[in-house]
């Protein structure tokens, strides 16, 4: 029989045939499709013609389709709806895909062919778009070891292949420790928690067949039983097992792994000449230097941490007050700062969740893409990986532009957190694609016939995976790797993170933060009192991110730790880390650092795009609206349709005029002095 993912797809748009495709069509896909990719390289590489741009650049750009299938729609599946058959041919995919890459990059014939081209670039008559792929795809080539002799090239791809596989483990067993952990409650447990909180763990334990409720890992509802819950004893549990994820011993314990990935990286970035890992990684980003991101990190440390603290003596004696002696303890802030946020802004979250229902925040980050972008959305009646996805094609004047997909609910099947990904990136060359993007979220799934609601930080997700999707959608360049967010990693959240503003313009919550029952728009008084508490509780938040992205610099600069643990440890004592905040991501669950190589020495790269993001909405508050068309425009004739066919300071430049300093970001924060 015809493997369906060998063959060309007749589907609207060209969207994976997934009711056609079982598990066991993978494998003999992907050695298809890995021979037949190796066979277009050799071809490029053995090409008896002088190499020119189009025989050898263009053409690598166009190879690979079948293996781009394959991989796309694999490794999307693996993420968001695992298997125990999809995480066995992960940690078989992973070296296998590992040795090719590195067959690709240590061809001296290929690599012979793009070094000749670059060095005639001057005489070559490039576009903007052709020079700038040129010059990535050599640099892609010297970073991955292409210009490695010898020993060094052999085990260059001993250490590409041991850490694809390090990083796939990593991953499964933090998928393991979150879905294996539930906490059974009483019905007596359900004391003081809000009823979207109990619909959630009803809902969770129908989902794990508990026949009563649960509280499991999910963000979604672990977050706000530690807000709500007055059972100090089940907060600490319920804390403890999800900061304890990836820490547990045995099989799924990831400390060792962290250990051996921290050398691994140290060791790849010497054979290239770095001294460290960081600065091999941070050569290519917008920072630059490690020294510029710690610059960063502790302009904002200070008055976050001073903040922080102030927060912290204040729920300390809302603590004693309640008759509890002894210290704040990470397990009381969510549920102190609560009440606090109550007392200080008259603000319940039980009071305003009704109001921030999932399928009319889907339709006010729609209504902004049309306002802002003129784009269109219309559901498509499409099979797709799981019946919670939700398909829409997006189309601007009537011409198609893209397909997105949303998958908003938590399961056991999902990897924890929200991303944005692609089955299929933009390109016009040598072949026209349009995007088929997808943004995978976990919230907290309702009861049947319930309607799902969102907290304002759900609320946020959405828009900010949303705004990674426009990134996608709205793609217009020529070749497919510097598409969509194919860009520097300190600028790929500048688009997602601005994005989130246009959640907090009033007249969009008036329009779409309707009542669940009532259908009625919030209240101006209830509105008024979330857009002033938008920085409620700033200091912890800002605490707790920067205090992963500090760690994460220091595992990278310099010699790898021994012990990853004990210099997590000996950075936060350094810094001063409230004892009643933790990291927001310890190391055996930083999956962002230890899961792959795209955010290691990059995870301040969220504040290092939100100094930009903070400036880039002043653009459109100084041109007198949230909506404004010329400012628009500008956004999208700059940055979003541009991906990565410009260095990302330049298309900044030319949006804003100039680069900003931190002071917005601190303002915007309320951090400011």
């Amino acid at each position: 029989m015809t493997n369906p993912l060998l063959v060309d797809w007749d589907t609207p748009f060209g969207i994976a045939p997934f009711a056609d495709i079982s598990d066991e069509d993978f494998a003999p896909a992907l050695d298809e499709a890995l021979a037949a990719h190796l066979a277009e390289i050799e071809a490029i590489a053995d090409n008896p013609e002088a190499p020119t741009f189009d025989n050898t650049i263009l053409a690598m750009e166009g190879s690979g389709a079948a293996l781009d299938k394959v991989l796309g729609t694999f490794f999307n599946l693996a993420g968001a709806d695992s298997n125990d058959k999809r995480q066995e041919l992960q940690r078989d995919f992973s070296p296998r895909l590992s040795a090719h890459s590195s067959a690709i990059y240590s061809n001296a014939a290929l690599f012979a062919r793009i070094r000749d081209l670059w060095d005639q670039r001057e005489a070559l008559d490039l576009s903007e778009e052709e020079a700038r792929v040129l010059y990535l795809t050599h640099r892609d080539f010297v970073r991955a070891g292409a210009a490695l002799e010898g020993d060094a090239a052999e085990r260059m791809k001993e250490v590409k292949s041991r850490l694809a596989v390090l990083g796939t483990q990593f991953t499964q067993n933090l998928l393991k420790d979150e879905s294996a952990w539930s906490m059974d409650l009483a019905e007596d447990d359900l004391e003081g928690l809000p009823e979207f909180v109990v619909d959630s763990a009803r809902s969770a334990g129908e989902a794990a067949g508990t026949g009563g409720p649960v509280v499991t890992l999910s963000r979604s509802l672990i977050v706000p039983f530690l807000q709500f819950s007055p059972r100090r004893a089940l907060r600490e549990k319920a804390w403890r097992a999800w900061v304890m994820r990836g820490e547990n011993g045995g099989e799924t314990d990831n400390c060792g792994i962290a250990g051996e990935v921290l050398k691994l990286r140290e060791e790849r970035a010497k054979l290239l000449g770095y001294a460290d890992f960081a600065g091999f990684k941070l050569e290519t980003e917008m920072a630059g230097t490690p020294d510029k991101v710690r610059e960063l990190l502790m302009a904002v440390w200070e008055p976050a941490n001073a903040a922080a603290l102030k927060d912290a003596a204040e729920m300390e004696q809302m603590l004693h007050a309640d008759g509890i002696p002894g210290p704040l303890e990470p397990w009381d802030w969510r549920y102190y700062a609560e009440k606090r946020r109550k007392a200080q802004h008259d603000l319940d979250e039980a009071e305003l969740k009704p109001y921030l229902q999932l399928d009319r925040m889907i339709e006010a980050a729609f209504a902004c893409a049309n306002r802002l972008f003129g784009l269109e959305f219309a559901p498509l009646e499409v099979p797709m990986y799981h019946p919670d996805c939700r398909a829409f094609e997006v189309t601007r004047d009537g011409k198609h532009v893209a397909v997105f997909i949303g998958d908003y609910f938590a399961r056991s099947s999902k990897r924890s957190g929200a991303w944005c990904s692609a089955f299929r990136m933009q390109a016009k060359r040598p072949a026209e694609k349009t995007p088929i993007v997808v943004n995978v979220c976990n919230f907290a799934k309702p009861s049947a016939g319930k309607p799902a609601l969102l907290s304002y930080d759900d609320a946020r997700t959405l828009f900010h995976e949303f705004g990674h999707a426009l990134h996608q959608m709205l793609s217009d360049v020529e070749f497919g790797s510097v598409a969509g967010t194919s860009v520097a990693r300190d600028f790929v959240e500048l688009p997602s993170q601005l994005y989130e503003h246009w959640l907090e313009v009033p007249e969009v919550l008036a329009e779409f933060a309707t009542h669940a029952e009532t259908g009625e728009p919030m209240p101006k008084a209830l509105l008024d009192k979330v857009l002033k508490a938008a920085n409620f509780d700033m200091g912890f938040q800002t605490v707790e991110y920067v205090a992963s992205a500090l760690v994460d610099l220091e595992f990278h600069s310099g010699a790898a730790p021994a012990d990853p643990m004990q210099k997590q440890a000996e950075v936060l004592e350094g810094i001063g880390m409230p004892r009643a905040i933790v990291m927001r991501h310890a190391t055996p669950h930083f999956a962002h650092v230890f899961a792959g190589d795209g955010y290691s020495s990059g995870y301040y790269s969220y504040m290092w795009s939100e100094v930009m993001d903070a400036d880039a909405f002043e653009a459109f508050e100084e041109a007198g609206s949230a909506f404004d068309p010329d400012t628009a425009q500008k956004l999208e004739r700059f940055i979003l349709s541009r991906g990565g066919s410009v260095e990302a300071e330049d298309l900044y430049m030319q949006f804003r005029g100039r680069m900003p300093g931190v002071e917005a970001l601190l303002k915007g924060r309320g951090l400011a002095a």
